[in-house]
């Protein structure tokens, strides 16, 4: 062995190894309440997608319901590991993003039924309005007429007295406020795109490992049945066929 070549080996047994990211035992995740999706109760399509991801290997899913903008807020200052229905980089600072969305959200905009109907094209020419912290100006095209509102409840009163001219959000939540008229049919839900759907970890090295066990684990699923019944037993769509 050369002279070099043994300086060489010399420096590499003296580097500090680098150590393998510990895996916590526990995956701390915050959703505000969605039907059918994270319930309170613990029930809720993704929380069973979640479950399957992490329990398996040993990950307990220690789950609690907030608001969704305190559910960023606790993610961004280290006091939950991720928050449920994060549209991908909706959120800068302080979170970190899997390669692997978990769901599909279909946006809607809804509004009166005789207004026209807009297309992702024509969008930008409403008055739109939306909840605080969804961010869909970073994925619909050319708006330049948007509010945030902090409730859902007085949406359908905004619309009939011209307010807004369409309200934007996913299905789901559409579905729910149309709950609240007994006369639906004044409403029209008009389809715009759909948005895959993630979770956003903490930028530190526990959020980091949850991430890596959730993309390993997610990718393994999705050419399985097991996860495919998922989505079946709460009626919704299988987003990666």
């Amino acid at each position: 062995m050369t002279r070099c070549c043994v300086l060489l080996l010399s420096v590499l047994l003296c580097l500090p190894l680098q150590a393998a990211p510990v895996v916590p035992e526990q995956a701390r995740i915050v959703s505000e309440v969605w039907e059918g999706h994270t319930q309170a109760d613990g029930t809720g399509l993704a929380w069973d997608i979640l479950r399957l991801i992490f329990e398996p290997v040993g990950i307990e899913l220690v789950i609690q319901s907030v608001p969704y903008m305190r559910s960023i807020g606790l993610v961004q200052r280290g006091q939950a590991d991720a928050w449920v229905g994060s549209y991908l980089n909706e959120v800068d600072e302080g979170v970190f993003y899997p390669r692997e969305p978990y769901d599909a959200d279909q946006i809607i905009a809804l509004g009166l039924a005789d207004k026209p109907v807009p297309t992702l094209e024509s969008l930008g020419q409403y008055r739109l309005a939306w909840m605080r912290g969804y961010e869909y100006q970073r994925y619909l095209p050319n708006l330049r007429q948007y509010r945030e509102i902090q409730r859902r409840e007085g949406i359908l009163g905004m619309l009939q007295l011209g307010h807004m001219d369409y309200y934007v959000d996913a299905l789901s939540e559409v579905q729910d406020v149309l709950q609240q008229t007994e006369q639906p049919q004044l409403y029209r839900i008009n389809e715009l795109t759909w948005l895959p759907i993630y979770l956003g970890f903490a930028d530190n090295p526990r959020g980091r490992a949850l991430a890596a066990v959730y993309d390993q684990r997610l990718g393994l699923l999705k050419g399985n049945d097991e996860l495919r019944a998922v989505f079946a037993r709460w009626q919704q769509p299988y987003p990666f066929d």
